[in-house]
Formats: structure tokens, sequence, C-alpha cells
């Protein structure tokens, strides 16, 4: 177990110079509660919060957060370290809450280690280097080998050879090493480079809503990757919800601290509280945030590229010739004086016209400028691919065929056609398919497969259910394909809400298949829920008369007039208990086949096998 010391750090705001000038010598406030008074009465106060094991639940240890005279306004850690900084008393004021907190965490008797938040400033002081803290520490009975050293930087730390010196010294007196807020800071990726330090500190603007942000949740997946690399244990500060905890958790972040584990106090408790247990002690997963699956809005023009070789407009014909003729593959020939585009030279163009008899002797040692023929489209780097497409639909018709130009502040810098342009969007839409389904804006197939082999690998009891639609294919042929559409997206959303978001996942596979994995315990009700929402809802896209019959009629391929029973849902479901499956293909297989079962089934059902059961289970609705 460890223990945590942190002077909570002062960032220079608009706020807090307001009130370091209102704190200011002369004013009002500064008569009643003069920060060099605090200062020599010693008038601080400790608070503690707990930082939690996020594999055994144990509490690591404790941070210390001082705080000023509770009848001042620098009370507040913002107020008062604000006011030293107006004051040049910085040093002073980190100094005494440094002997505070140390002195309190001693008579308090906490256990574990101590995470000492230190700023670069102090750390060079004398006072801290030439033993000082060592002496001070023998007397309170803390070994320095409990003390972690954790830097936290308020400014950008340029000389990296004086602070890794520093730091080095301290290591080798035993103390430990933790770089904070993560992130957040300056330099303190170079320092984790280059110091290699036991602990990291996220950034709490990373971790409050990472259960709603993918890019947060990929920044954190990355940091976590890292660490993990160079043996540092990560703290995830700033956990503020049972979601937040169950993503970090899953991420394999080791240690936490939030309002949700606990708050500051002067007696800190020493165990965490039933809630926090009973996420952490979960075999569930967390349900991670969707991705940003469309990356139209991501990716511009510049990716489509081709840097070739501009000509001059003065350059003769007859070398456009022979570029062509040597190139077989140069289909563009870019224009350009002083960097800025002229025109450009199609080779199709070119050839038709230079292929009638004796155009090239007549016209071969003209300037190439005659050649072109109109401006040519231009087009910014970082133009959207999207807003490209418009953009380019909206043009003349002649910019697809002959291609543009890509500039950079108006400047020439490469090529593109409509074809080139064409191949990006049909493999952004084929990519994009294998995260989101367009139709129903669920996960696609690439999400699901993660998500099954997270369970797996997690050793996660779950149920993987197939969801299809039965006599599908007769809907659309009589109803319409945009009603087809209609019944696959109210499916998607009745599913959807037969899930628990904390712990269930959907995903849509394509046509009319989704897949649910559920961790909720009432799995089994939620998807007897949908298949009676379903029947309900399901019945509203049918005419009277179908209903009354039961189903409707329509021509086959083979031109043979069939009865079809009104569209149903089917749900094969298998439990995957830990150790019964492997991957997620392994998991599929078994899903597919409970999905043939459930489709033998009349009308809405649910079909259950259980594996190590000899008899499948079969409800039907």
């Amino acid at each position: 177990m460890s223990a945590i010391l942190s002077v909570e750090k002062y960032r220079t705001t608009a706020r807090a110079q307001f009130l370091a000038k209102l704190l200011a010598p002369g004013s009002k406030e500064y008569a009643v509660t003069p920060l060099r008074d605090i200062l020599e009465q010693r008038r601080l106060s400790a608070l503690f919060q707990p930082i939690i094991d996020l594999k055994s639940g144990e509490f690591l240890g404790f941070e210390g957060l001082i705080r000023g005279p509770a009848d001042s306004p620098l009370h507040s850690p913002i107020n008062l370290f604000g006011a030293a900084e107006q004051q040049g008393l910085q040093l002073e004021l980190e100094m005494l809450s440094r002997q505070i907190v140390l002195e309190t965490f001693a008579r308090l008797n906490l256990p574990g280690n101590l995470f000492l938040n230190v700023s670069p400033e102090t750390m060079a002081h004398p006072s801290f280097k030439n033993g000082q803290t060592l002496d001070f520490l023998k007397r309170l009975g803390i070994a320095p080998e409990r003390v972690i050293i954790e830097i936290t930087e308020n400014q950008p730390t340029f000389d990296f050879d004086a602070m890794r010196d520093a730091l080095l010294h301290y290591r080798g007196m035993g103390f430990k090493i933790a770089i904070d807020d993560l992130g957040e800071g300056f330099s303190s990726l170079r320092l984790w480079s280059e110091l290699r330090p036991e602990y990291i500190k996220i950034d709490m603007h990373f971790v409050q809503g990472v259960d709603r942000d993918p890019i947060k949740l990929q920044f954190l997946k990355s940091i976590q990757q890292i660490a993990e690399s160079c043996g540092t244990q990560v703290i995830a500060e700033g956990v503020e919800t049972e979601a937040e905890l169950k993503v970090v958790k899953d991420i394999g972040i080791a240690l936490g601290q939030g309002y949700f584990i606990a708050r500051p106090s002067p007696t800190p408790p020493l165990t965490a509280t039933s809630e926090t247990s009973r996420v952490i002690n979960s075999s569930n997963i967390a349900i991670f945030p969707k991705s940003e699956l469309n990356r139209r809005s991501q990716t511009t023009a510049h990716k489509l590229l081709t840097y070739v070789e501009p000509v001059h407009p003065d350059t003769l014909i007859d070398l456009i010739f022979e570029r062509f003729y040597g190139n077989p593959a140069l289909h563009i020939i870019p224009v350009v004086r002083n960097s800025a585009p002229l025109g450009i030279i199609n080779r199709y163009n070119f050839i038709d016209r230079f292929s009638k008899p004796f155009q090239r002797e007549l016209h071969g040692r003209k300037p190439c400028s005659e050649l072109i023929h109109g401006a040519p489209l231009l087009v910014e780097k970082n133009m959207p691919i999207e807003e490209l497409s418009h953009f380019l639909a909206e043009a003349d018709s002649r910019h697809f065929a002959d291609g543009f130009i890509i500039t950079e502040h108006e400047r020439y810098i490469g090529i593109a056609s409509g074809q080139d342009l064409l191949r990006e969007l049909t493999q952004m839409q084929l990519e994009a398919a294998r995260y989101a389904n367009p139709l129903t804006l669920l996960p696609g197939n690439v999400p699901i497969n993660e998500h099954i082999e997270r369970l797996l690998h997690a050793n996660t009891p779950f149920v993987a259910c197939y969801c299809d639609l039965d006599h599908f294919k007769p809907f659309n042929d009589t109803y319409s394909y945009r009603k087809g559409d209609e019944m696959i997206q109210l499916t998607g959303r009745i599913l959807n809400w037969a899930c628990d978001p904390k712990l269930d996942f959907i995903g849509h596979i394509g046509g009319d298949d989704f897949i649910l994995l559920l961790q909720s315990r009432d799995w089994k009700t939620r998807c007897e829920q949908a298949l009676r929402s379903f029947e309900q809802a399901a019945s509203l896209m049918f005419r009277e008369e179908h209903l009354v019959e039961g189903g409707y009629t329509s021509e086959g391929r083979d031109g043979t007039v069939k009865f079809h029973p009104l569209t149903s849902l089917s749900i094969g479901a298998i439990q995957a208990t830990p150790g019964l499956f492997v991957s997620h293909h392994e998991v599929s297989a078994a899903m597919s086949e409970a999905k043939k079962m459930a489709k033998k089934i009349q009308g809405n059902s649910l079909f259950i096998e259980q594996r190590n059961a000899s008899t499948p289970g079969r409800i039907t609705q």
C-alpha cells in the first residue's frame, strides 16, 4: 500500500489572477487573512484521498491535499497558490504544505508509501537537496523507500539534463519517481522517456467521460501499452462514475483515484466502499464507446495527391509528347509558373489531337500553354474528401476526366483524378461497413469480433445471441425495399432497448442479422421482451388484410405464387462459460447453429443451446 501527498497545482487563469490581485497588500481581504501570517502561524490543514489498486481492490495509499484557513478566501488551493505566486511566496508555501501533510500523515499512522508532489523549483532548492527532507522524514518515522517524488510542472521544463540529474540523485537516496498529469504538462512525455519513472498519473481530462469518448479511450489504451513496455504503473485520476471505473479497469490500468472511489477527508477510510468493491470484483467487462466509424470528415484531398513534375508554360509541345511517350502510366501533366498552377494537359486529349497527320510537325515547336483550355480545378490539400466529392460533382464535368490540381496555400503540390477520388470513396465505404452498418449505425463485424475476444480474454461468462428476421425477403418484395429498411431499423431499435447499456453489446453484421453479447443476469427475460416488443411493433407495418390472413402471397423467381407468413424474429442463444470457446470464430459458428434451430420454430422464437446440457432449451413466443 502507498500514500500520496500532492500540493494541488495552481494553474494561471483569469480567475486566479483576479483573486491574486484581490489578495494583494492593501486589499480588504488581504488585511483580514494575509498570506504571510498564515504561513507563520502554520494555518494549513491536510485532507487525504485514497488511491485504489484496481486488481486487488485494496487502497494503494492516499493523496494529501492542502487547504488554507476555513474562514479565509485562501481556503481554496487555487486562491492560496495564486496569492503565493503573486507575492513571491511559492517556495515557502510548498515547503510548509509538504511538512503539514507529512506530519498529518505520520500522526494518522496511515499505511504505505508516500507520493510527494514536488515542483521543479522546489526540487532544485538546497533545503530539499541537501538532506533536510531526509532528516525530517527520519524524525517522523517515515523511511525514504516509502516516498515517491511526484513531479508537477506548472510551466515548461527546458533544462531536462538538470531535471534528470536531480531526480536520479533522489532515486539514489531511496526515493521512487512519479510524473503527474501526463497529457496536460509540457515535458512529461520526454521525462517519462528519459527517466522511466515507477508511476505515471494520467490527467483527469482523459479519464472523465472515457466511457463515452472513443478518442479518450484510445489515448488511455496507448498510454497503458507504453507503460506496460517500460514497467511503469499508471494512475488514472478523476474517476467520478462507475462507468469510468469499469473502462479504466478493463484497459488494464493499475491504479485509480477519484470521487467515485472516495472523496478527500481529514480522516480517510482504509477500505473501499461496497459499491467500488463490487465494480472491481465483477467479472463483467465494460462496454467501450463506439469509435468514429465514418472517417470521411478526417480524410482530406491530400491522401489523393500524386506528385508529377510540372512543366513551365513555355515548355515545347515536343517535350510534352516525349514525356507521354516515355511514360505510359502518365495521364496528367500540370502546367505551373512560379508555383502557381495555370492548367493541366490530359494524356487522352493530347493524343487525340496529335494522332492526326502532321500535327506534331506543325505544333511541336510551340509552347505547351496553347494546349490549356479553361482554368484548372484547384483543391486545397485540407479539403475533406466528402466535401471534395460534392465540389467535383457541381463543377464542370471535364474536371472529373481531366483531373484536378491539389494546392497548399494556392501553390502547386500535386495532382489527382476523379478516378482517384472514386477509388478512395469506395474504399472508405467498404472500411466503414466493417465497423458500422450504415443503415442502423450499430457496430459491424470488426467491433463485434473485438468485443467477443475481450469477453473471452477476461474469462467473463456471457450469452451470445444471433437474431434474424424470418420471411424477410417476401416482405421486401411485397412492401418495397424502403419498408424493408424500416423493418430492419425497427428491429435494431427494439434489440437495443432490450440491452442494458452498461453490460450488453449489440451489433449489426448486415442485412437483417443482428448480434447480442449479453452480460446481464436477466438476459433471458430481455430476449423474451424483445420478441414481444417486435411482435407488437411489427404488426403496425402490415396491412390489415395481411394481419387477418396471417401472411400474404408473392411470386417467386420461378414464377410460382406462394403464401408467406408474416415476418417474425428468431433468436438463437448460446451460453458462453469460461473455457468453452477460445476465439470469436468458435462463438460465431455456435451462434449460427443456434439461429438455424430458432428459425425452425414457427413465429417469434428464442432457442437456447446449452452445450453442457443433454437437451437444448426452447422458448417460443
